[in-house]
Order: C-alpha cells, then sequence, then structure tokens
C-alpha cells in the first residue's frame, strides 16, 4: 500500500468530525467539454466554479483524453486549486473506470495507455495493469472488492450508497472512495448534454437512450451537501480526499521543452551551424561582403544565447533531405528575416536586399519563440513527414492537433436533425434566425445554438504543425491516429505554446506542385532544365515584369486571383519590392480599412500626399506612409509612441488575435496614448496611428511572408512566360488554384497548343502534352470507374495501342455503360469514326458478343467486324454538348453555346472608350465574391469572360438584385447592362441588371446549362 494512504486503512466509518469533513473539500471525476459532445464546462468555468464551492484538490478526467489537462493545472494553480490529472476510460457509452496520476510518470503511462488503444482502434480492457504511479478506482458494482490491488478502488456515487449493505465496510471500507461526477453546470446544460449526445449518436432527441447520458445529479454540490449526502458513510470523502493528497502533477511551463540538441550536445551543435552558415554566406554573397558576414556573427551569437541552435539545424536537415528528393519548398514567414537561414537555404529571401531585422525573428525580449514556416507540395509532404518520424524518433514527434468547433449556422444545422425538421425548414431557421418565432421548436434551436457556440467539436490536424520533443512526447498527450496516418496530439497549438513545446510548420501548397511538375514537363517536352532557385534572373527578366504589369497571371501562385490581378494593374506593378508590397495590401484587413487604396493613390502619385508625422516619413518611406507590414507596426509603435520592443512584438501578435480582449493588451494600449501624449503628439494624430495599426488584426503578413510569396510568385511567372503550355498542364494536373478547371484549359488553349479529348490510345490520367498536342486526362470524365481506367492502360501498357472498336472491346471487357461513355468523350477518336457511328456498333458488338480473336493473340492480322449504316452525322455542337455534361466545359469555343446575338454587345476592350456610360454586355461567368457594405448589406463582385476571351470584371450593389439572393445562378452566359467605372486605370461595370441566357441546342433551342 501507498505511504501516503496507510491512513486509509486506520480510519474507521464515523469517527470525523464535521469540522474535518467539512475540510475535505474536492472532486475527482470532473470532465470539461473536451469530453467532446458530452460535457459542458470549458476549463475556466470549471475551475472557476470550483473555486466559488470552495474546493481545495480537483481532478480533471476527461473521456478518453488528457487534452487540456495543462491548461487545467494552469488554472487551478491561479485559483490556488491543486490539480490532478487522469482521464475517464470508456468503450463507447460504457464507463469503465477513472484513472488518476500519481505523479508525472504516471501521466506519461495514462498517455500511453490510452494511445495504445485510440491508435489501434481497440477496445479499453475492462481492468488494466499499471503500476503504483496510477491509481484505478472502478464503478460500483464492476470488480469484487475483496479483488482490488493496492492502487485499485472502488468509487460510489450518493446514488449507490444503499447498496453497500452488501460490503463488509470494517474490512473493505479503505477501498471504496466517494464518487461524485460533475459533467455539466445545471438543469438547462443538463439538456444542452442531452443534446450534444443526440448529435453525437446522430439519432433525433426522442430516441437517445437512458444508456447514452449521464445522470441528472452530476453537477457541482457544495461540500457541505456532500457531507450531508455521505453522513453515514463519511470514511468515502476522507477516503478519496486522502487519494487526491497522494497525487501530484508539476511542470515547468517557462522551460523549452521542444528538442534541445541536434548532435550530441549543444558545443558540436553551435560549431556546425556556425561552419554551415558560413559556407552558406560564401555562396551567397562571396567571401569579402562585410554587411552580410557581420549580420551572420551577430545573428549566431542571439541564436546560440537563446537557444536556437539544434532549431535551426534540424530544419537545415530537413532541407536537405527535401533537397536529396528533389522536393520542391519556400522557406516563408518571419525566419525570413534570418541572413542564416538565407545562407543555410532554408528561405530564398534576401534579408539584406529587403532590410529585414532579424530582432522580428528571433530576440531576447520575445517571451515565446518563433517558428519556420517551410511549404512543400502537396505531393511531397507526407514523406517529408516520415522522414521526420523516422529521423527524430516516432516516441518524440506527433503532428500537432486542432480542435472544431462548433459555429452558429453548423449548430443550428445539427440540432434541427436532432429535433427531426425537414431541410428546408432548418435552411430558412439558418438564414433568418426564426422561421417562425412563435414556434417552440425554433426558438429552442436557436438558444442551444447560441449556448453551444464554440463548444469544441472534434480533434483535427494543425494545418502544418509537427511537435518534436526533447521528452517522450507521451510526457505531455496522448496522440491519436487520425486517417492522415500520422500520430496526432491531443494538445492544440495553445496548450503546446503554453508548456514550451513549439511547433515546426511544414505546410503543403499545390502551387510548389505546379513548379514542380512543369519544371519537369519543360524537360520532357523541351528538353531544357530550369534552375527554379535563381531567383535573381527571374526578377530582372522584362518579359516577366510586362507580364505582371498587364497582370496575366492565371495559375501564378497567388498572383491570379481577380483582387490581385487589378491590383497589379493598378500598381503597374514591374519590380520584386513593388509585388512584395501588393503580397501584403492585399490583405483584407488593409483593404476593408480604406488603407490599400491610399497606398495605390500615393504610389501612383508620391508628390500628391503629406505624411501623418515626421517620424512616420523615416519610417515608412518606403511605403509612402502606409503600414503595410507587421514589421512596420512594430517599428511605429517603438520609434513613435516609445513603447519596448517586447511590447511592440506583443502588439504584433495581437495582430492574430491572441492577445485582443486580454488585460495585457489593453494596458499597451493606454501606454500607447500614455506616451503620445508625453512625447508631445497630437491626440488626433495618435488615435489615427493607432486605428491604423488595429486594421491589421487578424490579417497582416509579415514583410518577410510576403516576400517569400513574391518569389514563389516570380517562379511562375518566368514558367508561365517562356513555357506556358507545360506550366498549365502542371497547373491543371496538381488541381488548379484559384479558378476553375475550365479557366486553366481556357488558359491553355490561349498558348496556342492543340486540346484534345481523352484518347484510350494516347491520353493518360492525367492530362499530358507532346509537343504541340495535348489530351485532356481521363480524370476529369465524369462517371469514369477508376477501375475502367486502370485496365485500359494497363492492356494498352502490356500489348500496346488498340487496333479498332472491336479490338478495345475485347482486350478490356468493358461494360456498355463505360464503352458508351468513354465514347461521347471522344475517347476513341482515333478509329476515325464518329460518335453516333462508334455508339452504333458498340451497342451491337456488345449485346450480340460478336467471336473475333484479339490481334495479340492471333497468328494473323485479323480484320474486325464490318458494318453497313446509314450516314450518321455528328455536328460540332453536339460534341461541345457531351462535352460539357461529361467534362464540365466544351473543348472548342464556348460562344456558339450562347443563345444570344454575339454583335450587339460591347467586349472589354471597348470599356475605355465607354467610360461614365451605360452599357450592355454579354460575359461567361468565372467566379465571383461576396461582401458587405457600410450598412452590412450584401454585395458581390463578379470576374467574367467576354466574347473574345478578355477579363470582365463587375460590380453588384444590393439595389442591383433581389435580397437574399445571389446575382448569379452557376455557370454560363450572363447579360449585364450597366454603367461603365474607372478606378487607376482598371475598368469595370457596375451592374444595373444581370440576367441569365440559356444554350442553343443544335437544333438551335434554348436548353438549361447543366455543366458541373
Amino acid at each position: 500500500m501507498h505511504p501516503e494512504l496507510t491512513s486509509l486503512a486506520r480510519i474507521q466509518p464515523g469517527n470525523q468530525s464535521k469540522e474535518e469533513i467539512k475540510s475535505e473539500r474536492m472532486y475527482i471525476n470532473c470532465k470539461s467539454w473536451f469530453s467532446l459532445r458530452y460535457g459542458t464546462y470549458s476549463i475556466e468555468d470549471l475551475v472557476g466554479t470550483a473555486k466559488k464551492q470552495g474546493i481545495q484538490q480537483l481532478a480533471l478526467t476527461d473521456i478518453n483524453s488528457t487534452s487540456h489537462t495543462w491548461d487545467f493545472v494552469d488554472a487551478c494553480q491561479q485559483q490556488q486549486i491543486k490539480p490532478i490529472a487522469g482521464a475517464e476510460i470508456q468503450n463507447q457509452r460504457q464507463h469503465l473506470y477513472i484513472l488518476l496520476a500519481r505523479n508525472g510518470s504516471g501521466f506519461l503511462a495514462i498517455n500511453q495507455f490510452i494511445t495504445k488503444h485510440l491508435q489501434r482502434q481497440q477496445s479499453f480492457p475492462v481492468r488494466p495493469v499499471f503500476t503504483d504511479d496510477v491509481f484505478i478506482i472502478y464503478p460500483w458494482d464492476t470488480i469484487g472488492v475483496a479483488e482490488l490491488q493496492a492502487n485499485e478502488f472502488i468509487g460510489v456515487q450518493y446514488t449507490e450508497l444503499h447498496l453497500l449493505y452488501k460490503t463488509d465496510i470494517t474490512t473493505y471500507g479503505n477501498r471504496l472512495v466517494m464518487r461524485h461526477p460533475v459533467t455539466f453546470q445545471d438543469s438547462n446544460h443538463y439538456y444542452l448534454h442531452c443534446l450534444l449526445r443526440a448529435i453525437n449518436a446522430n439519432v433525433v432527441i426522442s430516441k437517445l437512450q437512458q444508456q447514452d447520458v449521464a445522470g441528472k445529479h452530476e453537477t457541482f454540490l457544495a461540500p457541505e451537501e456532500l457531507g450531508i449526502l455521505y453522513q453515514q458513510h463519511q470514511q468515502l470523502i476522507h477516503n478519496a480526499n486522502a487519494l487526491l493528497d497522494a497525487c501530484s502533477i508539476e511542470l515547468d511551463f517557462k522551460q523549452d521543452k521542444t528538442r534541445q540538441v541536434y548532435n550530441n550536445n549543444r558545443s558540436a551543435d553551435k560549431q556546425l551551424l556556425e561552419k554551415l552558415a558560413l559556407e552558406g554566406l560564401a555562396n551567397r554573397y562571396g567571401k569579402d561582403h562585410e554587411a552580410a558576414t557581420e549580420r551572420v556573427y551577430k545573428e549566431l551569437e542571439i541564436i546560440d544565447k537563446q537557444g536556437f541552435n539544434a532549431y535551426f539545424l534540424i530544419t537545415w536537415d530537413i532541407i536537405q533531405f527535401a533537397r536529396r528528393r528533389h522536393f520542391f519548398f519556400v522557406g516563408r514567414g518571419s525566419g525570413a528575416n534570418s541572413i542564416v537561414a538565407f545562407c543555410l537555404g532554408i528561405t530564398d529571401v534576401d534579408p539584406l536586399e529587403l532590410d529585414l531585422y532579424f530582432e522580428r525573428f528571433l530576440n531576447p525580449a520575445r517571451k515565446v519563440p518563433p517558428d519556420f514556416d517551410i511549404d512543400f507540395s502537396w505531393a511531397d509532404r507526407d514523406e517529408i513527414f516520415q522522414y521526420v518520424f523516422e529521423r527524430y524518433g516516432s516516441d518524440h514527434v506527433s503532428l500537432l492537433g486542432a480542435y472544431t468547433t462548433f459555429q452558429k449556422k453548423a449548430a443550428i444545422r445539427e440540432l434541427g436533425k436532432v429535433f427531426g425538421l425537414p431541410k428546408s425548414e432548418i435552411d430558412a431557421i439558418e438564414r433568418l434566425g426564426y422561421a417562425a418565432k412563435e414556434d417552440a421548436i425554433h426558438r429552442k434551436i436557436n438558444y442551444y445554438a447560441s449556448l453551444m457556440q464554440d463548444f469544441p467539436n472534434h480533434l483535427s490536424i494543425h494545418a502544418g504543425g509537427i511537435l518534436i520533443s526533447d521528452a517522450p512526447i507521451h510526457t505531455y498527450t496522448v496522440t491519436e491516429l487520425p486517417p492522415k496516418g500520422f500520430a496526432t496530439s491531443q494538445v492544440d497549438m495553445f496548450v503546446a505554446e503554453k508548456i514550451g513545446l513549439f511547433k515546426l510548420d511544414l505546410l503543403s501548397q499545390r502551387g510548389l506542385g505546379h513548379i514542380k511538375d512543369a519544371v519537369e514537363l519543360i524537360r520532357q517536352n523541351k528538353g531544357a532544365r530550369i534552375d527554379i532557385h535563381d531567383i535573381e534572373k527571374f526578377k530582372h527578366d522584362k518579359q516577366v515584369a510586362e507580364r505582371m504589369r498587364t497582370a496575366d497571371t492565371i495559375g501564378c501562385f497567388y498572383v491570379e486571383s481577380p483582387g490581385m490581378r487589378q491590383l497589379l494593374q493598378k500598381l503597374e506593378c514591374r519590380d520584386y519590392i513593388t509585388l512584395v508590397a501588393a503580397s501584403s495590401i492585399i490583405r483584407p484587413g488593409v483593404a476593408q480599412s480604406g488603407m490599400m487604396r491610399q497606398y495605390i493613390y500615393r504610389y501612383r502619385r508620391p508628390d500628391q500626399f503629406e505624411y501623418l508625422h515626421p517620424i512616420l516619413k523615416e519610417l515608412l518611406h518606403e511605403t509612402f506612409g502606409i503600414m503595410v507590414y507587421q514589421e512596420d507596426v512594430m517599428k511605429v509603435a517603438h520609434y513613435f509612441a516609445g513603447l519596448d520592443m517586447a511590447d511592440a512584438d506583443i502588439l504584433r501578435r495581437a495582430m492574430n488575435g491572441k492577445y485582443r480582449g486580454q488585460k495585457h493588451f489593453e494596458d499597451i494600449r493606454n501606454r500607447f496614448f500614455l506616451n503620445c501624449r508625453q512625447l508631445g503628439h497630437n491626440d488626433q494624430i495618435a488615435l489615427e496611428v493607432w486605428r491604423q495599426m488595429e486594421s491589421f488584426a487578424g490579417f497582416s503578413f509579415s514583410k518577410a511572408h510576403s516576400a517569400s510569396f513574391a518569389v514563389e510568385s516570380y517562379q511562375s511567372l518566368y514558367l508561365k512566360t517562356y513555357y506556358p503550355a507545360e506550366f498549365m498542364v502542371a497547373v491543371i494536373n496538381n488541381f488548379g488554384g484559384f479558378y476553375s478547371r475550365e479557366l486553366y484549359f481556357h488558359e491553355l488553349k490561349r498558348t496556342g497548343v492543340k486540346v484534345l479529348p481523352p484518347c484510350v490510345n494516347e491520353g493518360q490520367e492525367l492530362t499530358s502534352i507532346s509537343g504541340n498536342i495535348v489530351h485532356v486526362g481521363f480524370i476529369h470524365v465524369e462517371g469514369l470507374e477508376d477501375a475502367v481506367l486502370k485496365t485500359v492502360l494497363e492492356e494498352r501498357s502490356r500489348h500496346g495501342s488498340y487496333l479498332h472498336l472491336q479490338d478495345f472491346i475485347e482486350r478490356t471487357h468493358i461494360p456498355l455503360e463505360q464503352l458508351n461513355l468513354l465514347i461521347r468523350t471522344g475517347a476513341l477518336g482515333f478509329t476515325g469514326k464518329n460518335k453516333k457511328e462508334l455508339l452504333w456498333e458498340a451497342n451491337f458488338l456488345q449485346k450480340k458478343n460478336a467471336r473475333h480473336v484479339p490481334a495479340f493473340h492471333s497468328l494473323f492480322d485479323e480484320p474486325p467486324m464490318e458494318f453497313k449504316l446509314p450516314q450518321l452525322h455528328q455536328h460540332p455542337h453536339d460534341d461541345a454538348l457531351d462535352e460539357l455534361e461529361l467534362l464540365g466545359f466544351p473543348l472548342g469555343n464556348v460562344w456558339p453555346l450562347a443563345d444570344a446575338d454575339l454583335s450587339k454587345y460591347c467586349t472589354a476592350k471597348d470599356l475605355p472608350a465607354l467610360k461614365g456610360s451605360n452599357v450592355s454586355t454579354i460575359g461567361y461567368f468565372v467566379t465571383d465574391k461576396h461582401a458587405r457594405t457600410i450598412k452590412k448589406e450584401s454585395m458581390y463582385f463578379g470576374t467574367f469572360l467576354d466574347k473574345k476571351g478578355e477579363w470582365l470584371d463587375t460590380v453588384h450593389f444590393p439595389q442591383s438584385f433581389t435580397p437574399h439572393l445571389s446575382p448569379f445562378q452557376g455557370k454560363g452566359f450572363y447579360e449585364l447592362q450597366g454603367k461603365v467605372t474607372e478606378e487607376f486605370g482598371v475598368y469595370s461595370i457596375e451592374v444595373t441588371r444581370c440576367s441569365k441566357i440559356g444554350l442553343k441546342t443544335s437544333s438551335g433551342s434554348p436548353v438549361a446549362y447543366s455543366a458541373r
């Protein structure tokens, strides 16, 4: 028996005073809302309520989870409550036992135990085996009292006390403990708990079973109330208290728990990092660059003092692996402020060129270390993850977890299903708040949807965070195994950061897939080898600059959206520095504040504005007095308002919402204005400076981040400029970017290549290019089965091209429905017969099961069966309609399909001459963007192609369309009427009327647009 629990054996029922019982203020079985779709307490509310009740010891036992133990420990310590770590173990709806960690070793054992069973998707054992570092508390009537080991107990709820008559209290009383579960706050939250259980079970509330829900009594009770309820069995209260006395959980929150060494020791890490940095210095700058050399040594000193040698080396190691595997990557974020990162090849952003200061990335005032953001192609990242797990040990590595939360609309939908409402009625409640205010169910749905807003819903995976811990990862967290296939922590980024476990971001994006595949296609199709990292060459290429100025950027990373294309034209962007700025000011916070428009104005008219203050002119002359970057905010806070760099950094982090609303943030705000007055700044100027800083909240980029994006944009622009066809095929094969695949095929056709349908003899699963010929990939054929495609391609690979239709049928044994699909797509056009002829023959051959020996099985070239058919004509219009149905877009010119007289409409090129006039035009829908006016009304921006294939931009104010309805009804043709407007050289139409136009059939009658 544990020394701490020897008192349990000595205590007999009834020999405690009321004062002693009153002092035993504890709970051993509390759940938070991280018992997902079960508990209703947040961590803060749980601990806060315990404090009000005078609780002195508290155990958090979430169901099969320890995800927020450290938040709980921190909250308890702030409230002077002793925290106990544990978990409640359940198999689906069956409560098995409670596990309490006696110490850190016990918490590690609990995490390993839960991890093992969750990852293997095994049921938890009815009776687990643990060392004395873990206490196990079983529910009543599951394990015989006489069978219990020294670390095992039975928990008795007050609703079960009447059953104790069967137990020998004198002999076994010290093995029984009071268990009063805490799950929800009150009866109102009990009903919310029931709703959550119904959502979890995917049943209507009336079908919820009693065993699915907790007992109605599972709320906090005052210790005095529990004393009364257990007055005949006071020893159970004392036993529970003694059990918690024996437990403890401790953690130094300030200590960095990320892997501390790359080699065997810190000294070796320091030497290696310096060696690599100096080698990179010579490669990047040459041997005699004084400023770069001085900066490298300065950074190395700070990196070493801050204990970040290993972090840099681990990142460098991952990059080296990527290079060996010929993976493309981009190092971005604040790490690009570091010249050491530049010299190590982690980033391609030169911090000297852009005057990026290292302190933005790492400085002694930072309480939270920064992290590198490394982007890899979506197709390569899993292999990078695998390398990290193998290289640094699966016991020390996990992906970072994240929790999706219930938001109001999603909660309404879930609750609507729980109450059995039809979808149309749920849609009405979601859209209007109430479909019928007098309806009690509707009111209930709205009320409980608001109540459960921000409740965690399920564990997900952080976009790219990976944890590499110094101690075994289960020292801190359970790890689960989601479909991704990599162990993922139950702690999220906020908990990980709180305890000093800092992530490395290994992110995924399709833009790098475009670049990687384009380089390979260029090598295969043109025989050219591209050094995609020769960024300086790309920056100074005049043709690339002209493509950027004219915004001919479809498919190019970060510069292809309608808003970005317009911005490039308004800035007449021709150079790297301007593109870096554009990458930042396009962000919503800047645009909505009006600063984007102000920046464009000042950029185009640099002599026609005044700086808000002379200090701002000195600090912000490069950006014309506009705070474009996060670094600008820090500089202004420090040099204009006199805040120290630590507070300036907190202010910068507040832009991401991490401190907003917290007292520290308000203190900094107050100090900002106080300092401004003491420094003699005008109150109105100080207010305007603050307003500009605030407008960046949640949206701003660091300058290094924008520069990293601009580097990748230049890589895409270079490829699109000199190898446009191969580049667009790569974009299509990586499943595009901002736009639909139809637009990317439109852009591909503009390069001059001949785009043909999928072909069973020439085509591949993905779109392929050979010389000037492109075959659409079979992956784009709607309804084509994977097994059929695999058979077609494998049979062709083994035995050569198909000779004719009959040969194709006999070699593939393709079902008639799938065969007809391929014929209608044009995949058997190599036969020289039109679709109608092929469909007739296919139907005959399949139904008659005509006997014929395939050519590769025969000694002789046996001719196919011949058919005498009437003349069957295939109209090109019918081909286009087939393509619309099966591919989602026509391969030829789409405009003959429009049921309209195209000659009466103006084009995009006509707009400059028609500025201020009312016009009528026709556009082929590309995309739209929803926005809100100052009055919070809906408005839209539209993007179309005109009849010449040029861009047509539209603005749709609220008065131009029916409220609550979009002016757009999917893809197709639209007649647009409105006034031509111009802003900074970019023309658009303020639409007053927008109506959809149908499609012509081959007979000339209109049909509905049914393409995907």
